[in-house]
């Protein structure tokens, strides 16, 4: 960035087909929190096929250059911008407090979606993340252990549209960003 303040970088993809043996895919929604899909799988019989579904994803980063504009434009920062699912903060995560709580809202389509899985991930963290459900109001509060860049991200499927050639359409959402040396 050329001047002081901040900027989202945003990447919407197209969907992408994918298709999982019956074992990985299982795995692949336990990890995720996806035990409503692995709920409908056993009631239709579907645990020993495949998964088939379509793919997007849906990325947000939050770039800053120091500087006395950085704290003027926050606000900007901390709306939706109409990603198909989407992470929003609530909180500036380059002011955390000494217990490094931060505040986000998940919203698919627009609207709060309530007990999605939410995890976070230290770039240096050798695996070692934290995660929580969404509310009824599709907020989450995770508290981070350490300062540092994170990644927060998200997993939502639903029924995939007629004609996708999917059972299913997976929407991942991300948001990274840097706490700073600042925080705690």
């Amino acid at each position: 960035m050329r001047r002081s303040g901040i900027a989202l970088a945003v990447y919407r993809s197209r969907p992408s087909p994918v298709r999982l043996e019956a074992e990985a895919f299982e795995s692949y929604l336990r990890e995720e929190g996806l035990e409503r899909v692995l709920a409908v799988r056993a009631a239709q019989g579907e645990t020993q096929q495949p998964g088939i579904e379509i793919f997007s994803r849906n990325a947000k980063a939050m770039l800053v250059a120091p500087g006395a504009q950085a704290a003027r434009n926050a606000q900007f920062w901390r709306r939706p911008v109409g990603l198909a699912l989407e992470l929003v903060p609530e909180s500036d995560p380059r002011r955390l407090g000494a217990d490094g709580t931060f505040a986000l809202r998940l919203l698919h389509r627009g609207k709060p979606l309530a007990g999605a899985l939410v995890k976070a991930l230290a770039k240096d963290a050798n695996e070692r993340s934290v995660s929580a459900r969404t509310d009824s109001q599709g907020r989450v509060r995770l508290v981070l252990p350490e300062a540092g860049v994170w990644l927060i991200s998200t997993v939502h499927m639903i029924d995939a549209p007629a004609g996708s050639g999917a059972r299913w359409e997976s929407l991942w959402s991300s948001l990274t960003f840097d706490t700073g040396p600042s925080a705690r």
